[in-house]
């Protein structure tokens, strides 16, 4: 058995929430490009990522910050009220040092810009490593 199998036995498995089809599409070839990682769900509101997660746990959820309906923000607190383990992961276009705030406030595991491909990958890898993953430099 490798080092790999060792230290991640299933795949994760990943609810991905974002208002844009073609985001949302650009963040699973993104995530499904690393080995154990499957995009096993998608959402394209804060409603329907509650209550995809009512139905089904992940063990990570990819959540946009900015969309119309419930925010990103009240769709973290809800899934956050009911199951306070929940690792999520929320990627925006406005990073900025209060919102790193209001998010570590709802229990947010993480945040980055949506477009920094990098920062995404390494925060699901942190976050699925039970570790927080919120970087100070915030643009603005």
């Amino acid at each position: 058995m490798t080092l790999r199998a060792q230290l991640q036995p299933e795949e994760a498995r990943i609810l991905l929430v974002d208002d844009s089809a073609l985001v949302r599409r650009s963040l699973r070839e993104l995530l499904e490009a690393n080995i154990g990682w499957k995009v096993c769900d998608e959402a394209s509101d804060g409603h329907e990522a509650v209550a995809k997660f009512d139905e089904e746990l992940f063990d990570v959820i990819v959540l946009d910050f900015q969309m119309p309906g419930m925010s990103g923000l009240e769709a973290a607190r809800q899934i956050m009220q009911r199951y306070p383990r929940t690792r999520i992961l929320m990627v925006t276009l406005h990073y900025s040092a209060q919102l790193l705030k209001e998010a570590r406030n709802v229990g947010i595991k993480g945040v980055c810009p949506k477009a920094d491909s990098k920062c995404v990958i390494e925060a699901v890898a942190t976050i699925l490593a039970n570790s927080l993953y919120f970087r100070n430099q915030a643009a603005g």
